[in-house]
């Protein structure tokens, strides 16, 4: 599963021809989450804080975070996009 980012120890992936609604994948310190690209938790769960910072660089990034969604479902490489800082 490529990483398309990762800031504050957060990792940040997407599958490719992952299933819809369009998300990502979070992982930070053993904890494991799907969360939509409007920044609803989808399944699994971060702590509050780390869940914070996804959504807001959900929100910051959405339109790279499509047009990566589009090239994953085409099986095309994926682009890395700037962590949050």
């Amino acid at each position: 599963m490529p990483v398309v980012s990762m800031f504050y120890g957060i990792i940040v992936k997407m599958h490719w021809s992952d299933h819809n609604p369009p998300h990502v994948h979070a992982e930070y310190q053993g904890y494991k989450a799907s969360i939509l690209l409007d920044g609803a938790l989808s399944e699994g769960g971060l702590p509050k804080k780390q869940l914070k910072l996804v959504q807001a660089w959900l929100e910051i990034h959405h339109d790279e975070l499509e047009a990566n969604w589009k090239l994953a479902q085409s099986k095309e490489q994926l682009f890395k996009i700037e962590p949050l800082r």
